[in-house]
C-alpha cells in the first residue's frame, strides 16, 4: 500500500455511511457534529485514525440530542484521545459537509493546551491516536484535515464546506 496515496473509502463504507444517513434523515430533521483541533503545549496536534474511515482525523463526532456542542466536544476528545481540555475552546467555523449528506454541519473549535490522561489504547473504533509536530504528519492525513489545519494557521481562508 503506498502511504502517500489519499485514503479513498470502501464501498462497503460508504453503503454503511448512506445507511446511517437515510435513519438519521428520518430520525432526526439535520445532523451536527463537532471537531476539535487539539494542540499540547509543544504546539502538536492530536489526529486519530478510525477503523470504519480511511485517513487520519481531527477528533470529533455527532451532537446528541440534549447534549450541547461543547459536551460533545469534550465527549469526542475524552473518547478518542483520553484528552482533557485545558483553555476554552474557541469556535473557529461552522462548515457544511455536503458530502455526507445534504442536512450534515461541523462545528470546527480549537483547543490549546490539552493534555492526555494515559495513551490511547486501540480498539474498535480507533486504530491508532497521537500528538504530531505540524511539519511532521503522517502521509494518510486527509484533505480535509490539512485544510483544517492551514485555515487554523492563517494560510487559507475558512471554507464553507467541510
Amino acid at each position: 500500500m503506498n502511504d502517500d496515496a489519499p485514503p479513498t473509502r470502501s464501498p462497503f463504507v460508504k453503503l454503511v455511511t448512506r445507511v446511517l444517513h437515510v435513519y438519521f434523515a428520518l430520525s432526526r430533521g439535520m445532523t451536527m457534529g463537532v471537531r476539535a483541533a487539539c494542540f499540547d503545549e509543544a504546539g502538536r496536534i492530536f489526529l486519530v485514525r478510525h477503523s470504519y474511515v480511511p485517513g487520519w482525523h481531527l477528533p470529533g463526532g455527532g451532537i446528541e440530542r440534549g447534549e450541547t456542542a461543547l459536551e460533545a466536544l469534550a465527549k469526542e476528545m475524552r473518547e478518542e484521545g483520553n484528552l482533557v481540555i485545558g483553555a476554552p475552546p474557541q469556535l473557529l467555523h461552522i462548515y457544511f459537509n455536503r458530502q455526507t449528506s445534504k442536512r450534515d454541519h461541523v462545528l470546527l473549535y480549537r483547543c490549546d493546551g490539552v493534555t492526555q490522561t494515559g495513551l490511547r489504547l486501540k480498539d474498535r473504533e480507533i486504530v491508532e491516536a497521537g500528538f504530531f509536530a505540524l511539519d511532521a504528519l503522517p502521509a494518510a492525513t486527509t484533505a480535509a484535515t490539512r485544510r483544517r489545519l492551514l485555515e487554523i494557521a492563517g494560510k487559507a481562508p475558512f471554507a464553507d464546506f467541510w
